[in-house]
């Protein structure tokens, strides 16, 4: 803290070096969202041919837009919000509602981890979950596929399901019947969701400090 003409300001801390700056900002840009998102969408929108609308709109849209966002937080050293008011006054609005799309964003992308730290936990079984029928969860149409023979006369049923899909929507998701069934608790992947939030707190807690080397101007 320092202290000028009676008054108490709070010192901004900065990052180290450049290579700790453009490693957050990494960070933030790619997630498991985007590991797991990314695939569907190229295989969904045409395979290869997804790539060329996605890389013009990364160089005319998303890339200058990304510089002009950072550029403005550096140049005025100030928060989401009041870099907005530093400019103008009227565009404090902006940040509030940039500031409201990041709390909406951040409640459903913590669920993703949350996600992710489930599978990695249940990875430890000895045999895996999903990768059989023999469990709680399992329905009568589950079918291992990979342990069929698929040189004899068996044949596949309609409604069949994988292990690996009956666990993702029986137990990881475990879905209702409908929007006016609620479902009770599940509490394994409750304990999850907390765990995801702990880590990101003392991943931010103490800013700068908890990500790098701290250096203050």
């Amino acid at each position: 803290m320092v202290v000028q003409k009676g008054a108490t300001i709070q010192v901004r801390g900065q990052w180290a070096n450049k290579t700790e700056f453009i490693l957050a900002v990494a960070g933030q840009i790619v997630g498991l969202g985007n590991m797991w998102r990314f695939p569907y969408l190229c295989y969904k929108n045409g395979g290869g041919v997804f790539f060329i609308p996605y890389l013009l709109f990364l160089l005319f849209c998303g890339i200058p837009l990304f510089l002009l966002e950072t550029a403005l937080g550096q140049y005025t050293s100030q928060g989401g919000i009041t870099a907005w008011r530093k400019i103008c006054p009227l565009f404090e609005g902006m940040g509030y509602a940039s500031q409201l799309i990041v709390f909406y964003g951040s409640i459903y992308y913590i669920v993703i981890l949350a996600w992710a730290l489930f599978y990695f936990f249940h990875s430890f079984s000895w045999e895996l979950p999903w990768a059989s029928c023999r469990n709680t969860w399992n329905t009568g149409t589950c079918v291992e596929f990979d342990k069929q023979n698929l040189t004899s006369n068996w044949t596949v049923p309609n409604n069949a399901t994988s292990p690996a899909m009956e666990f993702w929507e029986r137990w990881v998701l475990k879905i209702s019947g409908g929007i006016d069934e609620v479902g009770s608790l599940h509490w394994e992947m409750t304990l999850c969701l907390l765990l995801a939030w702990i880590i990101c707190y003392f991943c931010a807690w103490k800013g700068v400090k908890s990500t790098g080397k701290n250096k203050h101007v």
